[in-house]
Parts: structure tokens; sequence; C-alpha cells
């Protein structure tokens, strides 16, 4: 939707669709990484490949959304990532403008100094103490889901596994009534879905859903206004000095930046460390032999995974790089999916290699003072399920096609079909 994390354009005609398309010989100007085909088909590493090779800094002149530039490698996203006064964050992070009439403030797409105090609000509710003490609340969660799970009989690992973990961890971050947290997940999805793709129809419609994610959320917030301060997310924005004032598309805007980032990048790494050490068995058997590897395993997860594909900044004045002069008021897609891939950084980036040297060293966070908040949280999630799948389970095996999303910005799943095979 038009002021959601990603508004992007609704399904587009298949002449502006690189599926099928040979990324070698697909002249230059045609390369259009923000159409969401190729990312959906999982057709899109030889163009991000190809466009290092030959044009790491890529200026795309016709595309749905307009003109932006691409920045594929691992050395140029970084620098750019450092330069906030170059480079904003505002209006947005996705590719298309806000809608003037229903902009959604939120300090992911902020710069400093609001960024700085509104992040800092927040950031105790991932405190190592906090971790510490979530981490049996995670361990207990995921014993049941696994336990739970059919034996020997194909189901959705997405469904089963994923999205009920990390909805259940997002309903305690915001101390949200259990028995609907299946609304945060559902919140999530709107927030981030392209009309015409499944979800919704429209972007009216997803801001109608928004709206109603603003009303729940706003009682909530009252009663949490009243009370001493807690330390769940809406208590600590309700209590912050640079927040408890916020205007009301502020607070949806700050509410749907935490539930995207709670949800979404967790919930599409567990399932690709599934599929990846399903695509490479030689490396689960590298995992099942020494489980002291998980840790590692789950960076080179997330790096593999890259669940958000770019982050896109703005130009605040005319600047030279490479040779290539970006105008003042472009769009600037650092594709995150891309320098994750980038050889001159990562040896043998194309490869999943669960015990690779200096394995934290990956873009799948970000960098710089927008680096994600949660990345602890995450890998923790992920690393006590697997600490828990090892002794019950001899293989997850895939036993389908995974269903990917319709989208350039989040690189997520509807379906991961699987058969649990216990010892």
């Amino acid at each position: 939707m038009s002021t959601s994390i990603e508004k992007l354009q609704n399904k587009q005609p298949s002449s502006r669709s690189l599926v099928g398309r040979d990324p070698w010989t697909t002249p230059l100007r045609e390369i259009d990484l923000a159409h969401p085909g190729i990312w959906q088909a999982n057709e899109y590493l030889p163009f991000l490949a190809r466009l290092r090779r030959d044009a790491p800094i890529h200026y795309c002149a016709d595309s749905a959304v307009g003109p932006y530039w691409s920045i594929t490698r691992f050395q140029d996203v970084m620098d750019i990532e450092k330069r906030t006064d170059l480079f904003s964050s505002e209006p947005t992070i996705g590719i298309v403008d806000p809608d003037p009439d229903y902009i959604l403030p939120m300090f992911i797409a902020m710069d400093p100094p609001k960024h700085d105090v509104q992040r800092k609000t927040v950031q105790g509710v991932v405190a190592p103490a906090n971790l510490k003490n979530l981490e049996p609340l995670i361990r207990q969660r995921v014993c049941k889901i696994l336990d739970n799970l059919p034996n020997n009989e194909p189901f959705n690992w997405v469904e089963k596994v994923s999205r009920d973990l990390t909805t259940q961890m997002l309903a305690t971050l915001f101390d949200f009534p259990f028995e609907e947290r299946n609304k945060l997940t559902y919140w999530s999805d709107v927030a981030t879905a392209i009309p015409g793709a499944g979800l919704v129809d429209s972007y009216e419609e997803s801001q109608k859903i928004l709206q109603e994610c603003l009303m729940y959320f706003s009682k909530i917030w009252q009663e949490r206004a009243s009370k001493p301060p807690g330390d769940d997310l809406i208590s600590m924005l309700a209590h912050g000095e640079s927040t408890r004032n916020m205007p009301p598309l502020e607070f949806l805007g700050n509410l749907i930046l935490l539930i995207v980032g709670g949800n979404d990048t967790t919930r599409n790494s567990i399932t690709g460390s599934v599929l990846a050490l399903h695509q490479n068995p030689a490396e689960h058997d590298k995992l099942r032999a020494d489980p002291t590897l998980i840790p590692s395993m789950v960076s080179e997860t997330i790096r593999w995974q890259t669940p958000l594909a770019y982050m896109r900044r703005t130009a605040t004045q005319d600047v030279s790089i490479q040779g290539e002069t970006i105008k003042k008021g472009d769009k600037i897609l650092l594709w995150y999916a891309s320098a994750n891939q980038d050889e001159s950084a990562i040896e043998n980036a194309d490869q999943y290699i669960i015990d690779r040297p200096n394995v934290r060293q990956h873009l799948s966070f970000g960098t710089g003072i927008h680096r994600c908040m949660g990345n602890r949280l995450a890998e923790m999630q992920l690393r006590v399920l697997w600490e828990e799948i090892l002794p019950r389970f001899r293989a997850i095996e895939v036993v389908g096609e995974p269903e990917r999303i319709y989208s350039s910005f989040v690189k997520g799943y509807h379906n991961l079909s699987v058969v649990a095979h216990p010892h």
C-alpha cells in the first residue's frame, strides 16, 4: 500500500517482467529489478550478478514505479548506508513515494536526530537482559509447536511453524491479547502486500484495514498510558518522551514498522533455513554431526535468505559515485540481496556454507544507524528452533516447490510443503 513499508506497483504487463529472459543478453536499460516477477519466480540472482559485473551503479529510467538507481555491490551499499547526510531515509524506504494525503512516518524512514530518539525509546525491548528472559519462553513455544507437528505426512511449514512462532513472539513484545495474535500477522501481510497479488485488491482497501489496526492499538495505548511504564513496546511508546505525543498516523507508521520488522524477517528466515539445508544436504549432515554449528548456520541462513531484498534512500544533493551522477531527489535502491552475493566481499558467496569464516559479515540487517534493531532476537529464535529440531527429527524434507511472495521487497514464502521425519 502507498504508505506502508513498501508501496509497490500493481501487477504489471508481462512486457516489463524479466521472467524467462537471459540475464546476460538483456540490454542493461531493460533491467528493472523492482518488478516483482523475477523475485517470485526465483530468477533474480543472475540479474544481480549481471549488474554487479557490468553496471554496479545502474539507472533504470523506465519502470512502472518511476526511475531509480540500483546499487548492487557490498562496499557501495555500506558506504551509502553510512552517509545519512547525502542519502536520506525520508520520506520512505519503499520504492514508491507515499501518498501525500496518507503518510505514515516511522523511525526507519527518518533521519537523525528524530530517528535516534524514537528508536532509543523502544530499543530496550531487545536489550540483552530482556532477550535472556525471553529465551525460556521461546523454547517452551518451540517445543510445543514441534511436538504437535504431523510426522511422515506433508504440511505447510510456513503456516505451522514459521508464522506461528513469530506471531506468538510479536504478541509477547506488544503484550497483545494472545488469543487475537493472528491479527498481527494479518496486518503485517497487508502492510507489505501489492494490491492485486492475492491479499488485497486496492491501496484503499489496505488503508481501511490498517485504520482498523490503528483503532485497535489506540485502545491498548490508552490503557498502557494510564498505567506505570511497562516493558512492552506499546507501553514504551506511550511513556517515551519523544513518542508519547505522536500523531495517529505516526503511531500507526511505527506500529507497522515494528510488526513487519518482528514478523517478515524472522518468519521467512525460519522457512529459508529448512529450504537451504534441504538444498544443501552436505551442510545438513555437517550440522547434524556438530550441533555447535547452529549459531553459525543461523547467520549463514539469514545471509542466504536476505529476507528484505532492498532499502531505499533518496539523494539530498547531486553526488557522483564511480562516474555516475545521481541527482538530488533521485531514488536509490540498496540491494542487500545482491550485496550478500558479492564475491569481492564474501568468498564463495553463491554457496551456502554453514561454517564459513566471518559468517556474520552480511547485510541482511543493514548497517549504520538503521541496522535492524531486532537482529539478536531473530537469531535467537532461529537458534532455539534448530536446537530443538535436531534431537527430534532426522530431516525436514521439502516435498514441493516453494511458493514465493509476489514482491521485490519482502523475500518470503506463502507455502513450503515438507515432511517431518522423526528419529
